[in-house]
């Protein structure tokens, strides 16, 4: 597909964006990258329903309780 260049840039076909809300655009040398974007990351999502395991210490000493090293 072709398209043509405006003064205000390129119109992407709605079909091709089904089912995005957010899209991230990418430049790199002469190749641009259109990527959807998720509404939330999972990693900022970490921790925020953790589980009482009864140690104090479990996020500093989390291999050792997982391993069981006694490092």
């Amino acid at each position: 597909m072709k398209a043509k260049v405006t003064k205000e840039g390129v119109v992407i076909p709605k079909e091709f964006l089904e089912g995005i809300d957010e899209v991230e655009i990418r430049k790199s040398d002469n190749l641009l990258v259109i990527v959807p974007t998720t509404k939330s990351d999972p990693i900022l999502a970490l921790g925020q329903h953790p589980v009482d395991c009864g140690v104090a210490d479990a996020s500093e000493r989390h291999d050792r309780y997982l391993y069981g090293s006694t490092s």
